[in-house]
């Protein structure tokens, strides 16, 4: 296939979320088990929360009309604790009540107990003039009788996961998990590990994109398979391709998808299959691929350490979502102000690393090298960098937190 000009990302990530069909079946989990995952059917209530109305914290229920002016003496005529039912109010009582708890037919507010004080024989004086409705939480006030809680294509959270469980659902119906062929390919790469520092041949670095890579895949709820490192041969390469097809969705690599004489991951995936998109106009992360390989996807990262992340964010995140199912995959922007310069323009989309002063401005990392990993602990996130824009102190930009990434 012929490339005359780089990719616009945009026009990329489309491109590969248009291929990216939700993955066939799901499975039924127990919510403890189900933090991450995609839900495939609406959540619905059958009933409504709260059930009845409660009281919003610890006090004395009464009729409002009761305490006309500060000081009232109201007998005690009852006592309820969460988790039981009192009887109708009588007027001009009070109802001793715990947060939680069903407040009493004839009761229209609760005074919390600081403001009010027992005296003798069972008597509390209210020390507040109540209005109707006060510290009453009502039924239904949460979720309604019938309400859709959480809707099919949602990404649980542990929020979620309560919620759920606030309307009595032990188990979640969720997508099936990615299965996900992981290698990086490179001569160069030893495993942390299996080589001292103070050993390693010149030319020889640490696999650093494997961690990453395996680390972001399970944390999107993928099944990873890990074919750990393959050589530069072409021969190796097929043969790594091949295998990783058999049984997997996708096959992410890092590594050997540029131009030069040792990257041989483009004409492998070539030789077996079809490379549908290759090189996307960002930085870092020009070298991306997509594709097909049999049955499987075929996604290929840069091989240096940030461009290979970035590109995963930005990429492969919103891609695994949509195969399991999530509507809205693009992470969250926040408009912030820049603390810094940066004064040369690219004709590609940047993606600058940089983090959160204590006035709440962007400050960037000095070294923005591909390479440079450390960037990416030091950071909060990035800011997306328009083509051919540039930026000084004070300017609005487009912040990607890492929480959202990540």
């Amino acid at each position: 296939m012929k490339h005359s000009s780089l990719k616009p990302l945009d026009e990329a990530l489309a491109e590969l979320l248009a291929h990216a069909s939700p993955l066939d079946g799901g499975e039924t989990v127990d919510s403890f088990q189900a933090d991450g995952r995609v839900l495939l059917a609406d959540a619905v209530s059958a009933l409504q929360v709260p059930p009845q109305d409660n009281s919003a914290m610890d006090g004395y229920a009464l009729r409002s009309a009761d305490v006309a002016a500060p000081g009232a003496l109201l007998p005690v005529s009852q006592r309820i604790p969460a988790g039981s039912v009192g009887h109708a109010l009588q007027p001009g009582t009070a109802a001793r009540i715990f947060t939680g708890a069903p407040v009493p037919p004839g009761a229209d507010a609760v005074v919390m107990q600081e403001d009010c004080e027992v005296v003798e024989d069972g008597t509390v004086r209210v020390n507040a003039a109540p209005q109707a409705g006060q510290n009453i939480r009502r039924a239904g006030e949460d979720i309604a009788l019938g309400a859709t809680v959480l809707a099919a294509g949602t990404r649980l959270t542990p929020a979620a996961l309560g919620l759920a469980a606030s309307i009595g659902l032990a188990q979640l119906p969720v997508a099936r998990r990615p299965r996900v062929a992981l290698f990086s390919t490179g001569d160069e790469l030893v495993m942390p590990g299996q080589v001292p520092p103070a050993q390693m041949k010149p030319g020889s670095i640490y696999n650093s994109n494997r961690f990453v890579l395996r680390a972001m895949l399970q944390r999107l709820g993928c099944e990873v398979t890990d074919l750990g490192i393959v050589p530069d041969r072409l021969e190796a390469t097929v043969d790594a391709l091949r295998q990783a097809a058999a049984g997997h969705d996708l096959i992410l690599t890092s590594g050997g998808v540029s131009v030069g004489e040792e990257d041989h991951v483009k004409p492998a995936v070539q030789s077996l299959g079809s490379l549908d998109l290759w090189l996307i106009a960002m930085k870092p992360g020009k070298p991306f691929a997509y594709g097909r390989v049999g049955g499987a996807h075929f996604i290929g990262l840069p091989g240096n350490p940030v461009s290979s992340l970035v590109t995963f964010a930005v990429l492969v995140r919103p891609f695994l979502l949509r195969l399991q199912g999530m509507h809205d995959v693009a992470p969250k922007t926040i408009a912030a102000t820049a603390a810094f310069t940066w004064p040369r323009a690219d004709k590609r989309r940047e993606f600058l690393r940089v983090r959160l002063n204590a006035e709440g401005r962007l400050e960037r990392y000095a070294n923005q090298g591909s390479g440079v990993l450390t960037s990416t602990v030091w950071g909060d996130g990035l800011v997306d960098v328009a083509p051919g824009q540039t930026i000084a102190p004070g300017d609005a930009v487009r912040f990607i937190p890492f929480a959202e990434l990540l």
